[in-house]
């Protein structure tokens, strides 16, 4: 039980990435795709949301915002 019977840092070579799986994975419906693609377009508006109100806030302090005491 050395070192000589654990594979090179200590990956498991099991199975190969190569062989083909009959395995479809989940198979989502109409509807949840509908809600994922919801879920993804109101999460990307309000990342858009608080990138805009951030660039407004740098806007407004202006260059004073790097003038300050240390």
């Amino acid at each position: 039980m050395g070192r000589a019977d654990c594979p090179v840092g200590h990956v498991s070579t099991g199975v190969a990435m190569s062989e083909p799986h009959d395995d479809d994975g989940i198979v989502l419906t109409e509807a949840q795709k509908r809600a994922r693609r919801s879920r993804s377009i109101a999460i990307a508006l309000a990342l858009a949301v608080l990138v805009i109100l951030f660039y407004a806030m740098t806007l407004v302090k202006g260059p004073g915002v790097l003038i300050r005491p240390i």
